[in-house]
């Protein structure tokens, strides 16, 4: 019976925009408190973030990776995968090649990729993956340091502007302290692994990525106090990185202090609003709206 299956709309970029997340009442449903959020919610937002809420000149240096990224680069070779000559790496990077063929990544000064692993959302930032080798200049932008401890000047590990400092490039982990070094370890170099297959099949050149090339640091951050909250603290590290670009690498980067838990708390509100704002956007009309956040005609 269609009546009873839950509805879906393109919920954003709306129609005639290519590559809108469908989002449908069952995808709200997880937006309960104490529920997780599932992957269809966080590429929603994500795309919202960078299309509408950041800064256009931060938006254009930036590049989002949907959170099918990760899973589709690290899952299991099958049997026609498994039966050729080229290395695992090479394996990996076939699968995703095709994900970035219409954006220049090195072009971008931040990457971002959401990561699901473990029941546990958490976040990959690149910086400056298209810079070569750091440099160490000197900064003085008081207004970047947010939650960074306040320090106004200083000399940071650097290599090219962003809002006015310096940043260093590198590889920059927001994970929850439950998750192994060992894990940790292994999501760095898989990353980094992925930077130089994509280097070498763009550019055509040849590149050393190597940890003293492109570092990789576990960042200090705001953390949840539950089990069910990591994917909520995902989408506000991406939306406080947007707004404000940090720009100061002293490592290990310390964030305890880049945004108030109760901006956390009323994001689940938050984003079931917008969807819904959108809903009604695209059916030119209000309608009615029931428990739960469920849309209804």
């Amino acid at each position: 019976n269609k009546s009873l299956q839950p509805q879906s709309f393109q919920g954003f970029p709306p129609p005639p925009s290519k590559g809108g997340i469908t989002v449908t009442t069952e995808d709200l449903e997880c937006l309960d408190n104490g529920q997780f959020l599932n992957d269809v919610i966080i590429d929603f937002y994500l795309k919202y973030l960078l299309l509408e809420k950041a800064p256009k000149s931060v938006a254009e240096r930036s590049h989002v990776f949907s959170s099918f990224f990760y899973k589709q680069l690290t899952r299991r070779d099958n049997a026609s995968e498994d039966s050729t000559s080229i290395s695992a790496q090479q394996r990996r990077h076939q699968r995703v090649k095709n994900w970035t063929r219409h954006v220049d990544i090195f072009k971008k000064d931040f990457l971002f990729v959401p990561v699901n692993q473990e029941s546990h959302w958490y976040l990959v930032v690149v910086c400056f993956p298209g810079l070569e080798e750091p440099q160490c200049e000197a900064w003085s932008s008081p207004t970047s340091l947010r939650g960074t401890g306040g320090e106004t000047t200083g000399e940071a590990k650097a290599g090219k502007e962003a809002s006015g400092s310096k940043t260093l490039n590198g590889i920059n982990e927001l994970i929850p302290e439950s998750t192994s070094m060992e894990n940790q370890d292994k999501l760095t170099h898989l990353c980094v692994r992925y930077l130089q297959s994509e280097w070498d099949l763009r550019r055509g050149s040849v590149r050393e990525f190597s940890p003293e090339q492109l570092k990789g640091s576990h960042c200090l951050v705001p953390l949840q106090d539950n089990s069910s909250d990591c994917g909520l603290y995902l989408l506000q590290y991406v939306e406080s990185f947007l707004q404000d670009p940090v720009v100061h690498f002293d490592l290990p980067l310390c964030l305890e202090r880049w945004f108030p838990r109760q901006q956390v708390r009323r994001k689940r509100d938050e984003i079931r609003d917008l969807v819904l704002h959108l809903y009604r956007l695209q059916r030119g009309s209000v309608g009615n709206i029931g428990h739960m956040g469920n849309v209804v005609s």
